[in-house]
């Protein structure tokens, strides 16, 4: 009698991007996040290295992404278009600790938080 190993789940797939930035998809299963408390968590939770390899690689594509979401209406973005400009809301989030402070928190700040009342379209 043979013992089948029990099967793991699978894994979930990272969120489609488009063909043109297939290049970042390494990034969109850590940093495509749909809200503004999703990405901060993150950006608190996560390493200043790998912050700083995801700012680096959207950073370098920025222009190309903006300019793709663009030739969508904000209302009826295609779904790949919406994961991209997701990841754009993510490299704005780790901007400051990036650029600025060499850390996820802000400095002197003790345990102020942030919350955002409004999150931008779609």
């Amino acid at each position: 009698m043979t013992v089948k190993p029990p099967s793991l789940p699978a894994l979930p797939a990272p969120p489609a991007l488009p063909a043109e930035f297939a290049d970042l998809e390494p990034y969109a299963g850590d940093w495509c996040l749909a809200t503004e408390p999703e990405r901060y968590a993150k950006r608190l939770a996560g390493s200043m290295p790998d912050m700083q390899a995801f700012y680096d690689a959207i950073t370098a594509r920025a222009e190309d992404a903006i300019a793709y979401c663009d030739r969508f209406p904000i209302d009826d973005l295609p779904e790949d278009a919406t994961n991209l400009m997701r990841l754009l809301y993510s490299m704005i989030t780790v901007s400051f600790p990036v650029e600025v402070w060499s850390q996820q928190r802000v400095p002197d700040a003790a345990s102020a938080t942030l919350h955002c009342v409004i999150e931008p379209g779609p």
